[in-house]
């Protein structure tokens, strides 16, 4: 980011436009972090209780989303003082120091390719698209995403509103051909799978997965692995029998993408309890596919991994030679993996030392030093640092 001093030398006018934002920002952001509070307590009370359960808890209950949007908006609040340095142009067209921002190929044309295991909700064309029930089989779509606006007023505005959003869907493949459906719609390139983790619903885990690939300036098809979370913080168990339940979906995906003639990389990046559904399904895979299929494989990235760490050690074992295509972003400063330490029992793998886990000959991100909020949970979605611990991850393969 430049300094104020530095731009005000070569664009007093703009420099000042800065300074009057950062006074704007600073005025209205807190007024607006009341108002996302207040409008989240009103649907709590306006709740309408089907038996034990509110019946649309899933949209009321604060999301691991709507966490991360808080979080940024006491950060913009923080650093509003210093957006006199940052040049009203840069911003517009989405440059920092002056360089042109690299486009992802989801930029250019926003269209995610999905598969999952939920149960569609009124044929899944219209929102909530896919709910938390299991479905039959797997199902494929492809998601039409609206992108985020690039310009200064579009950049503020998505602290408050969020920035990719879920546009249409115009189609839902389910059954036997799902899977080959989607290995058909990527054909010739190169894929990102996101597979997200607890308390996740449909369209959270969509635009995770769009932040994600727009985020590390994916170049090929962007995706996303989607299992029946109950998108709940009381429904820890349920959650976990859906990810391990949802295995079979997943390997099958795998194995269409696998057997394609593309010839196309296939990237994964699990988070939280979605990296117990991945290595489960790779462990799986390599058993029942062999090599072939595993050379396909070429970077797995494992980002705050909710898994046992006996668990974890008796999975990586297993994967043999491919163990140095997987990264593993840890923090021991992970406050919702020592909730899950206290629900489930025994440390879990992303918040155990790094040594340890280096020792089973997969590499390690600490992730600790970059946290200086109050979950730290997701940081692959929000810290530039950590970001770039995936997009190199991605280039190294199993190098």
């Amino acid at each position: 980011m430049w300094q104020a001093d530095h731009d005000a030398g070569r664009r007093p006018g703009k420099a000042a436009d800065c300074l009057a934002m950062a006074k704007i920002l600073r005025q209205t952001l807190p007024e607006k972090l009341g108002a996302v509070a207040s409008a989240r307590q009103k649907g709590r009370r306006t709740m309408r209780w089907q038996g034990s359960r509110p019946k649309n808890a899933e949209a009321a209950a604060p999301t691991r989303r709507s966490i991360v949007q808080i979080a940024a908006l006491f950060g913009a609040t923080a650093a509003a003082p210093g957006l006199s340095g940052c040049v009203a142009d840069g911003l517009a067209t989405g440059t920092v120091g002056g360089g042109a921002r690299e486009q992802s190929a989801l930029d250019v044309s926003p269209v995610l390719l999905v598969a999952t295991t939920r149960k569609a909700v009124g044929g899944g064309l219209k929102s909530p698209y896919f709910g938390s029930e299991r479905g039959r089989g797997l199902s494929f779509a492809e998601v039409r995403m609206s992108a985020p606006d690039r310009s200064l007023i579009g950049k503020v505005s998505s602290v408050v509103n969020g920035d990719w959003g879920i546009k249409s869907i115009q189609q839902v493949e389910t059954g036997a051909n799902a899977a080959s459906a989607f290995s058909q719609s990527a054909f010739g390139r190169d894929v990102l799978i996101y597979v997200h983790g607890y308390r996740e619903s449909f369209e959270s885990a969509a635009v995770s997965a769009a932040m994600l690939s727009d985020g590390i300036r994916f170049r090929g098809a962007s995706a996303l692995f989607t299992w029946p979370s109950a998108a709940a913080t009381f429904d820890y168990g349920y959650d976990r029998e859906s990810a391990m339940w949802s295995r079979d979906g997943f390997e099958d995906l795998l194995k269409a993408l696998a057997s394609s003639p593309s010839g196309g990389r296939i990237n994964i990046v699990a988070h939280s309890m979605g990296t117990l559904l991945t290595l489960e399904t790779l462990r799986m895979l390599r058993a029942e596919a062999g090599e072939a299929a595993m050379s396909r494989i070429n970077a797995v990235v494992l980002a705050a991994p909710d898994i046992d760490i006996d668990l974890f050690t008796n999975g990586v074992e297993r994967m043999g030679p491919d163990v140095h295509k997987i990264t593993v972003i840890s923090s021991t400063n992970d406050r919702a993996l020592e909730l899950s330490g206290v629900l489930a029992g025994g440390t879990r793998a992303g918040a155990a030392d790094r040594d340890r886990l280096e020792a089973l000959g997969v590499r390690v991100a600490d992730a600790s030093d970059y946290g200086g909020g109050l979950i730290n949970h997701d940081l692959f979605l929000s810290n530039p640092d950590v970001q770039g611990v995936v997009k190199r991850a991605i280039s190294r393969g199993g190098a």
